[in-house]
C-alpha cells in the first residue's frame, strides 16, 4: 500500500510549507516516516520478506541522512520535527 495523493498532500501541508512542498527536508522526513511505519507493520506479518527488509533499511538510512542534515542546519527545527513525528532520537 502506497500513500495516495490526498494523504501525501496532508503530510506536506502539516510538515511542509504547503500542499506542493515536496522537496523540503521536513516533508521528505515525514514521508519516509510514514513509509517506514507501513513497512514495519508489513514485516511483522511477513518475517521472511527480505526484499522489503532491505528496502526498509535503505529508507531508514535515507531518513537518518536527512535528519543529520537538518540537525546541522537548524537544531530547533530538528528537535521539533523529531518530537512531532515521535521518533526516538
Amino acid at each position: 500500500m502506497s500513500l495516495d495523493t490526498q494523504q501525501k498532500e496532508e503530510l506536506f501541508e502539516k510538515y511542509g510549507s504547503g500542499k506542493t512542498d515536496t522537496g523540503s527536508v521536513h516533508s521528505q522526513v515525514a514521508l519516509f516516516t510514514e513509509r517506514i511505519n507501513h513497512l514495519t507493520e508489513h514485516l511483522k506479518q511477513n518475517r521472511k520478506d527480505f526484499g522489503t527488509q532491505r528496502s526498509l533499511q535503505l529508507m531508514v538510512g535515507r531518513r537518518r541522512k536527512l535528519l543529520d542534515y537538518l540537525k546541522g542546519k537548524d537544531v530547533v527545527a530538528y528537535r521539533e520535527l523529531v518530537k512531532n513525528l515521535k521518533l526516538r532520537r
